[in-house]
């Protein structure tokens, strides 16, 4: 591998620090800034998921329902009134809990409470088709809502998507493109990223999924030029699944893996403890590292995207 060229990840950060402190004087639920120039952009009318939507005013008070639309406001650099947790935490991810400090809580991902979404009378919900087609009218009966069709590996088009809601469009190709510019910069770091080949494996309730390309993990792994693991999947584009008698399959030049909840009951401290994790060759070589769940699986979005490009700049690169 060739020595480090300068870093980029920096500049993403320092874009997106930026943006954030555009809307920081204000308590959570600023929005984009209180400038003219927002302002104008509204009213206006947002295609989406499910069909069109009518944002009459530069939204105010904010509601995001998934990881992904949390990591996009945040990005922009608008604090939320109220968001959603996942199932296994009480608290929002790690690497956005200090920004979305004091934004209050509305239920789970999996279940959200239509009557605290109410409560902190938000002007605009944010989330996709996947999650919450279900309780989108009546989610629109709350406030303007604007639905992604999908999660993960269209994490760009979900960005711009809550960008145009916000009226923040060109903030957020500013941050794809620092984004896309740090990626490939890591990609020529490496050296030679195609001929790595990287499994992302995650232990969820037992079962070990081995993540594709079509991830959002497959996205970054694809931004960088790395070669990532394809195995076949049963119905489940985004991933594989495997028995722990099945894990040797998950072998990869670099092996990634983390747990959905702790290790204990996810399935990986058995595992890892196990005979045959010490026969993948990536166990054997050293190139098996622990990552952390929510930045690599659970996170979706630019912050933990950026924050892929760091760990792994610190992973791959001599």
């Amino acid at each position: 591998m060739r020595r480090p060229a300068p870093s980029t990840t920096g500049a993403v950060l320092a874009v997106a620090l930026l943006l954030t402190s555009c809307g920081s004087d204000d308590e959570a639920g600023s929005g984009s800034g209180g400038t003219a120039a927002a302002d104008e952009a509204f009213p206006r009318t947002v295609e989406h998921a499910m069909g069109s939507t009518e944002i009459p005013e530069r939204p105010e008070r904010v509601v995001v329902l998934d990881t992904g639309e949390l990591d996009s406001v945040l990005s922009l650099g608008v604090t939320p009134v109220g968001a959603v947790t996942t199932a296994v935490a009480d608290g929002f991810l790690s690497y956005l809990a200090d920004d979305a400090d004091g934004v209050e809580v509305v239920g789970t991902i999996a279940e959200p409470n239509l009557e605290a979404i109410a409560a902190v009378e938000p002007d605009l919900i944010l989330s996709s088709r996947t999650r919450h087609e279900d309780i989108y009218e009546s989610l629109s009966q709350i406030a303007p809502t604007v639905f992604a069709d999908r999660v993960g590996v269209v994490w760009k088009d979900n960005l711009r998507l809550d960008a145009e809601a916000l009226g923040l469009e060109d903030e957020a190709e500013e941050l794809i493109e620092a984004y896309e510019a740090d990626a490939a910069a890591l990609g020529e770091e490496i050296g030679d990223p195609a001929g790595t080949t990287v499994s992302a494996m995650r232990f969820v309730e037992g079962a070990i999924r081995v993540y594709t390309a079509e991830s959002f993990i497959g996205t970054v792994m694809a931004d960088i030029g790395l070669d990532h693991l394809q195995l076949p999947t049963d119905g489940v584009p985004t991933f594989a699944e495997l028995s722990a008698e099945e894990v040797t399959r998950a072998d990869a030049d670099i092996v990634l893996y983390s747990s959905y909840g702790p290790a204990d009951d996810s399935g990986e401290a058995e595992v890892v403890a196990g005979p045959l994790w010490p026969l993948l060759s990536a166990v054997a070589e050293d190139r098996a590292h622990a990552v952390e769940d929510d930045v690599f699986y659970t996170g979706i979005g630019l912050r933990a995207a950026t924050l892929q490009l760091e760990r792994l700049r610190a992973l791959l690169v001599d």
